[in-house]
Formats: C-alpha cells, structure tokens, sequence
C-alpha cells in the first residue's frame, strides 16, 4: 500500500528510507488555558499505511487531528500533510475528516448530501458513495434527521469515502454501530485503502479490532507521544514474559519492564490479554514456554496502563531524511 518517495517528503532534498510522508509533525504543540494538549510531538506516518492513534482521552489525540486538518493552529513547532500546510489547497483537497459528530444538514436527503458531495469534491466518485449507503438500505430519499445514528454515520463514511481522499482521518467513527456493521465498515475501509493506496488515520478505543485494520501506530498519553511506527516493529521490540520465575528484576535484566498483569483466579476478563511481564528489549530473548511476542492489544495495554514508560519512536516513524536517520543509529550503536 506504500506509495513512491516524491519531491513533497520532508523537504530536505532527500527521500526519507520510508518513502512519502502523508503527516510530518516537528516539535509541535499546542497550548490551551487549562495548559498544554500537546507538547514537542515529532513523528511521521508514512503514506499508504493504516494508522491506530491511540490515548486516554484528554490525551490529545483530537488535538492532533484538529491539528492536521486546520480546526486549529499549534502554538509550537508545525505539521505538513503530504509536504502542504494544512488549510492550503493541496492539504484539504487531499485529506478527508470525519469527527464523533458526523455533522450533517438534517433537512438535506440522503441524495441531496451525496449531490452536495459532489458538488464540493473535485476527485468526487459517485460509485463509492453510492455503495455504501446502498449496503445499508438507507433510502436515498430519506431526509438525513430522520435517520438512525447508524444510518447517520454510513452517510457520514460514504461522504468521507466518496471525496477519494489521500489522507482519511477518523475520529471514533464507529462508537455507534453495532458490531456487524462496525466491520462490514471496517472491511470497507481496508479494501478502499488497498485498492486507492490511502493513508487512514484512525482514532479508537476499540484495541481488539484495530490489531485487524492497522499496520501502523501511533500512541499519546499526558500530551506526548508514547509509541509510533510500525505494528510489526513495535511487537518485535517487546516480548511477553509468561513465566512466575521472570517477574523478578534480575531475570529480565537487560530488558526494560513496561507493565504487569497477575493471573488470580477468576479475575482475569476478556480482553486484558494474558498475565505476566510485558517489556521492552534490551538485548535477545528466545520465544518458547517463557516468552511470547505480545499481541497488539496486549502492547497497548501496557503502555496505557504505565504513561510514563520511556517513549519508544521506530526508525520508519521518525522525522528527518535518511542522513539524520542513520547518525542516530549510529549515536546509539555507540553509546549502546
């Protein structure tokens, strides 16, 4: 789903070993009276991928995205989608948003919202709108407020679908679905993403089904980010100590202890993964009875249970071009 390095990248004359970047943010923050939602974030998502943004809530995630689609301004540092600054033309023709709200005109029709649509969108494709309203039964002559919550937020997507944006951004989209459709919507998305090579930028709580949908992660808690790169860089970089014996310090020396869950009987609920010591590694460890790669959700788990575990950024998730990628694997091959 990658899409080729292009002139937009960073902007520093050198494509970055990731390819193009869909969202680059430097140092950004954001301050508000109550204090700072954000504060000295830098990350890149590389285009084409689908991306699990993942936080407490309060802990900046909307921010982030109100950010990138020019709702609001940062205080500190900057964000560039596809290389433009948001709320330039380039930016918002290429990026799509749909919020918790899914702000829609009541009075409009189901086909009026779609004409309206197109009416907007130069890259509008009718089909993909139509599709998707279609699968649900919503009648196309229903008028939008006297629809379901459901039937709202299928409109929503088709709107959102039908733009045929670059960059999706998604902010809880599915709260209010029951499950069917929640991943009749979700196949969509992937297929959708796959097919037209679109970066999808997905808020939720829901942690079991995002391990289904993204291939890349980025986690925010207390206004900073936590976690951010690939989701099959991040579980190899941790592993599951299952075993009692591997609960003491000395038996999991030199890896990094993130979290912990108990196994007391009866306690245990669905979803919370498997008991044991979660950490970050610091030198090899061989899978087997004692150790397990963890799961995504049991990743997540843990780094929102522990806000103040060591941040953990991968080399794709990092800003910068390829030579200040390489000095500071270097640096730390040194200092290692």
């Amino acid at each position: 789903m990658g899409h080729s390095p292009t002139q937009h990248g960073t902007g520093t004359g050198y494509a970055h070993p990731g390819g193009e970047s869909a969202v680059e943010a430097r140092g950004l923050g954001k301050q508000y009276r109550r204090g700072w939602a954000l504060r000295d974030v830098s990350f890149r998502l590389p285009a084409g991928r689908v991306c699990g943004l993942v936080g407490p809530n309060g802990a900046g995630k909307s921010t982030l995205m109100s950010l990138a689609t020019y709702m609001i301004r940062p205080t500190t540092g900057s964000l560039r989608v596809f290389g433009a600054e948001p709320g330039t033309r380039e930016a918002v023709l290429r990026t799509a948003f749909l919020t918790q709200e899914k702000p829609l005109f009541r009075r409009f029709t189901v086909a009026e919202t779609l004409r309206l649509g197109r009416e907007l969108n130069p890259r509008w494709d009718q089909g993909i709108a139509e599709g998707i309203v279609r699968a649900g039964q919503v009648p196309m002559e229903a008028k939008i407020g006297t629809l379901s919550g459901g039937q709202r937020t299928r409109v929503a997507f088709a709107l959102a679908f039908g733009k045929r944006p670059d960059l999706l951004i998604l902010d809880e989209p599915m709260s209010d679905l029951d499950p069917l459709v929640r991943r009749e919507l979700m196949a969509t998305l992937i297929t959708e993403a796959a097919q037209h090579g679109t970066t999808v930028l997905v808020s939720s709580h829901m942690l079991a089904e995002l391990q289904y949908i993204c291939d890349y992660l980025l986690v925010i808690a207390n206004g900073g980010l936590r976690l951010a790169g690939e989701v099959s860089e991040l579980r190899a970089a941790h592993a599951l100590f299952t075993a009692p014996a591997n609960s003491s310090p000395a038996a999991l020396a030199p890896h990094t202890v993130i979290g912990s869950r108990d196994s007391r009987p009866g306690e245990g609920r669905p979803g919370e993964g498997r008991p044991g010591v979660l950490a970050r590694l610091g030198g090899p460890v061989e899978y087997g009875t004692q150790a397990e790669p963890p799961t995504l959700e049991e990743l997540l788990l843990a780094y929102l249970e522990a806000p103040d575990a060591p941040p953990l950024i991968a080399p794709s998730a990092r800003v910068g071009d390829i030579h200040d990628i390489l000095t500071h694997d270097r640096q730390k091959a040194v200092t290692a």
